[in-house]
């Protein structure tokens, strides 16, 4: 009854203590397993969701496929990975780096959708050839909804890593297993906390590089 609710020593003595479990070098871990998935899944996204863009035909069955795999449970495709990739942090990343691909690839497609095609027609009679167009004119156009979908994917894989707790390769998620084993709320409080700030501040930094990656539209939200 007299545990108080934070234990702030707790915190001190674990941030850096040397051990696999300590709050930083867990927060390290998650930010791997967080990130690389989203970058693997924008590596990914991009050629597919174009081919999708410029095949209609392929875009359908794709993104009903990527459905598929998002609708499995996490746990599920940790599970089926365990033999073959075992106990690393690569049988997290993988099943993260799909369900990044199923929210990036509707958004290349719809980021290249929103291209006005008199946009499109002024690059060609300008003498752009398809690759040139693409890089210089489509890409920089459709940019700020590629990088919504970016958004998502990132607050999403962040809060999924602590699900690989449950295989020893969670990052921030082993202290929710940890305080609940021990009836304990301070790991699981810190637990929380980092998360919710590791996402709050990589979406500030994907808005912030929106910003950079697009003035135009800053000029013309101020026009």
């Amino acid at each position: 009854m007299d545990e108080p609710l934070i234990r702030w020593d707790w915190i001190a003595r674990n941030w850096d203590n040397g051990s696999p479990l300590a709050i930083r070098t867990l927060l390290e871990n998650h930010i791997v397993m967080a990130f690389v998935p989203v970058v693997f899944g924008l590596i990914l996204a991009i050629p597919l969701g174009l081919a999708c863009a410029r095949w209609r035909l392929l875009y359908q069955p794709t993104t009903a496929l990527m459905n598929i795999v998002y609708a499995m449970p996490s746990l599920a495709l940790f599970s089926i990975l365990l033999s073959v990739t075992g106990l690393t942090q690569t049988t997290v990343i993988i099943p993260l780096t799909l369900f990044s691909l199923a929210v990036l690839i509707p958004s290349v497609v719809d980021g290249m959708t929103s291209v006005p095609d008199h946009v499109r027609q002024s690059a060609t009679a300008m003498g752009f050839r398809p690759l040139r167009r693409l890089v210089l004119v489509e890409l920089p156009i459709a940019t700020p909804v590629v990088l919504a979908g970016t958004r998502v994917a990132t607050v999403a894989s962040i809060s999924l890593v602590s699900v690989g707790a449950l295989i020893g390769q969670g990052g921030l998620g082993a202290l929710f297993t940890d305080g609940w084993q021990r009836q304990f709320s301070t790991p699981i409080i810190v637990g929380i906390a980092l998360i919710v700030l590791l996402a709050v501040a990589a979406d500030l930094v994907l808005i912030v590089l929106q910003r950079l990656l697009t003035p135009w539209s800053r000029a013309r939200r101020s026009a």
